[in-house]
């Protein structure tokens, strides 16, 4: 087992301290409607350059064991941030910086840090509180195409598409995003579900014309799993065969 390096105290909390600031450092700059751009070296292909805060702090690590111990905490943050509300990382990045430095330093002069658990603990519920009253309830779709365009850096017309996205869907549907071959931005509607495979055989086709396999009111059966069998499906089969519906199987 390789050795331990171990540091206690003062020492210990200064070197996770630089590591918190050296992050927070990186992804600070991407704040707001005035943020910066971070590029990113890729070790394949060509650099990335972005200014979402999760982004950034995901590139991150640090040589230095120890201040990479601080990086990460504060990379953990943004990440829970992303994945509960979808933005605001680095917001959340220079918060937990703060409470970080702020909290060592009442630490560092003496303070019992339960004491402080305890504080920032009531600050944040009291802040929550506040924020809920001044915060107000998206309406119509212009409201959510300028939120939309806050997210996008600034960007209306992505803004206006994602607003269109989301009257069209509602707020239950499923909205993906992939990258255009092209130059163009573009919104494309599919009602029902969309799965990136086809049919397995050509036998199935019922449309010939448009080499479509076209079913209609039909039971649909997903598995996780691959078919290699259907001796376990046989009693499905002698079901939907005696309605004479037919049956969509969806598998790996």
């Amino acid at each position: 087992m390789a050795a331990k390096k171990i540091k206690f105290r003062e020492e210990a909390r200064q070197k996770i301290l630089k590591g918190v600031q050296t992050l927070a450092s990186a992804v600070k700059v991407t704040l707001g409607p005035k943020g910066r751009n971070v590029v990113l070296d890729k070790a394949y292909g060509s650099p990335q350059i972005t200014k979402d805060g999760v982004t950034v702090a995901k590139e991150i690590e640090l040589a230095d064991k120890h201040e990479n111990m601080g990086a990460q905490m504060v990379k953990e943050v943004a990440n829970k941030t992303a994945d509960k509300a979808g933005d605001g990382t680095t917001t959340a990045t220079i918060l937990a910086e703060a409470i970080y430095t702020e909290g060592l330093r009442n630490v560092t002069a003496g303070a019992n840090p339960m004491d402080l658990k305890k504080g920032i603990e009531k600050a944040t519920q009291a802040i929550v509180e506040d924020l809920q009253k001044l915060s107000k309830p998206i309406k119509n779709t212009k409201e959510i195409a300028q939120v939309a365009a806050i997210s996008a850096n600034g960007d209306e017309e992505i803004g206006q598409i994602i607003a269109k996205a989301m009257d069209s869907v509602g707020k239950d549907g499923t909205i993906t995003v992939e990258e255009a071959k092209g130059f163009e931005t573009t919104l494309e509607i599919v009602k029902g579900m969309n799965f990136d495979r086809g049919y397995l055989s050509s036998y199935f086709i019922t449309n010939p014309d448009k080499l479509q396999a076209e079913l209609d009111d039909a039971y649909v059966l997903i598995s996780e799993k691959k078919i290699s069998s259907m001796k376990e499906f046989l009693p499905i089969l002698q079901t939907t065969a005696e309605s004479g519906k037919p049956l969509l199987i969806i598998a790996e």
